[in-house]
Parts: structure tokens; sequence; C-alpha cells
């Protein structure tokens, strides 16, 4: 009986790769360069599964020209590029890797909440340009951090490590807004507040995203977010880019209308709007909120997982829509 035949569309760990081979036939993009959709199209074709990214888009379309796939492991948490619905229909399964990126991707918004609020770039890129001639008491005062009060938007997993990170090691009043409730032993653990949305933007120092990306959390803030913040407030982005409309945002650090920002995620990136670029208010990072070698190895490790979970032994670690095809 041949062995499934496996994509991997970007480069991986060579252990990953390794322990894929044990199991299948395997074609991997050693290059790293993005494929464009006809080049996906084309190495997909007569595979059985995939190593995904969180990148590559897995619609109808696709499905209709790749009839041996069976299933889709995606190694990063976010699947916003799986059409579910289009691959419950085509029987194909998609996982995703959540878990182990929590508490490494809330380490990250918390540094990118600090490196925002104490304006650790701007100030960087002052000493380096050698314009620090003299120190002054006002130079470069930023935001309050330690008691302070945070508001997240989002409290799944890595929401609500970055609320313990916040509320034990900060000393900060934390202020959530989800789509639904926690109950009250896991509000209690988090020492975390429900409240409105629009009550988190007006009082919170500190408004920080990590609500999963869709057409509903489709800029989630916009200008008329951003317009009830504090003008003191700082906005910090590591759930997708989509979820802050990169315009307004831009608009507003240029009007002062608030403080400053922190960004790990932009629309359409890896391309950042010029106007964010130009705005000096503002942290940039290249989507790296769970880039340590430990996590990348674990995220990469279960996705490996789940593909030989799935089609060696019939049963995902995480899957996404198993229950759907069982229908």
């Amino acid at each position: 009986m041949p062995r499934p035949r496996i994509l991997v569309t970007r480069a991986i760990f060579p252990e990953v790769a390794q322990r894929l081979s044990e199991y299948f036939d395997v074609e991997s993009n050693t290059d790293d360069a993005p494929w464009n959709r006809e080049e996906l199209l084309r190495r997909l074709h007569g595979k059985n599964g995939a190593l995904t990214f969180g990148l590559e888009r897995i619609d109808a379309d696709l499905l209709t020209q790749c009839p041996t796939l069976m299933v889709c492991a995606n190694m990063t948490v976010g699947y916003n590029n799986f059409d579910l619905t289009a691959m419950t229909a085509a029987g194909v399964l998609g996982t995703n890797a959540p878990d182990v990126l929590t508490e490494t991707t809330a380490d990250f918004g918390f540094a990118l909440l600090m490196a925002t609020a104490r304006r650790v770039t701007e100030s960087e890129h002052f000493l380096r340009a050698g314009q620090w001639k003299h120190w002054h008491f006002e130079m470069f005062s930023g935001a309050e951090v330690h008691g302070s009060t945070l508001g997240i938007i989002g409290m799944g997993r890595i929401g609500q490590a970055i609320a313990r990170r916040a509320a034990f090691g900060f000393g900060m009043p934390v202020i959530y807004h989800n789509r639904s409730r926690l109950d009250a032993a896991l509000e209690a653990d988090c020492r975390a507040r429900y409240v409105g949305k629009d009550e988190l933007l007006k009082t919170a120092d500190h408004v920080l995203l990590v609500v999963p990306y869709s057409a509903a959390s489709h800029h989630t803030i916009g200008a008329p977010e951003l317009a009830l913040m504090k003008p003191t407030a700082t906005l910090i982005n590591i759930a997708r880019g989509g979820i802050v409309d990169d315009v307004a945002l831009a608009a507003a650090l240029r009007a002062n209308r608030i403080a400053a920002a922190g960004l790990d995620v932009f629309e359409g990136e890896p391309t950042v709007h010029p106007d964010l670029l130009a705005c000096s208010n503002v942290v940039l990072t290249p989507h790296i909120a769970s880039a340590t070698a430990g996590t990348r190895r674990a995220m990469a490790m279960l996705a490996v997982d789940n593909l030989i979970g799935y089609l060696v032994h019939g049963k995902a670690v995480t899957p996404l829509n198993a229950a759907e095809l069982a229908k």
C-alpha cells in the first residue's frame, strides 16, 4: 500500500521533516519562498495532506482541484486561512496548534505593551541617531504600566495568560470584553472583570487585542473605537491583521488621539501601510509573538502529530471540524 503524500508549504525544522518522512512521502518547500496560488495548486495536486503555516488559503476552488486532499494541518493557532465550511463539504479535516504557543505569545504581548508604553523603540532610534546630547526630566516620559488599567479584547487562552501577568505581576486592574463571558471561577483566577466594549475602550489605559480574526471581527478597532479611547492610552495588537483599521490607527497616532500603539500584525502583511511606518509613536514587529525556538518546534510537531494521527491512526489531536465531518 503506497504511503500518504504530504506537502510542507514552507521550510521547517530538520527534525520535523525527518519525523514526517518516517510516515509519509514528503515534498517540502526547502527554498522557503512563498508560493503563489498557481504554484500551491500545482504542488498540492495528488497530495493527501498538507502542513500549512496560516497563510495558504484553503477554499472551495482549491479543494475542487485537489480531490485527493484529506487533511490540512496549520502550524498556527489561527485558522482564518481555512474555509472550514468548504473543507467539511469536501471531506477534508482542518487542524490547528492551540495551547503550545499560549505562554510565549502572552510573554510577547506584555513585552510589546511595555515597549509601547515606555517608548522603547522611539527612544532607541533617538539614541542611535546621535540625538542624545543631554538628559532632561521629561525626556521620553511614557505611560505607567504598574497599577494602570489593562483592557483585553478577546479572552481566550492567551488573553487569560496576559491577564494573570498583569494582575499578579504588575498590580493592574484588568477588564475584558469577549463574545461570551467567562465563568466566575475563571474570572477570579484571572482577576478580570467583564465590561462592555465601549466601557473598556473609555476606561483602559492600555487596550490589548487577542481576538481571533473573522468577518465579524474585521476592523474591531476603527476610527469610532479609537475616538472612545483616552488620549493617554496605548493600543496593542497581537491578534491578526484586519482586527485594526491600520489607516484609521495611523491617523489617530498622527493626531495624538491616542498616545501610542504596538503592532505585531498588519492588514496585508508582510506589507505595512506607509502611514504607520511614518509614525514615530508606534512599535512595529514582524508577526513574531510566538517566535521562540522551543515554541515554534512545538507548533510544528503538533501539526505533524495531527497529520500522523489522522492519516495513520484515524484521529487527529486538535481537529477543527471533526464533529461536522462525522455527521
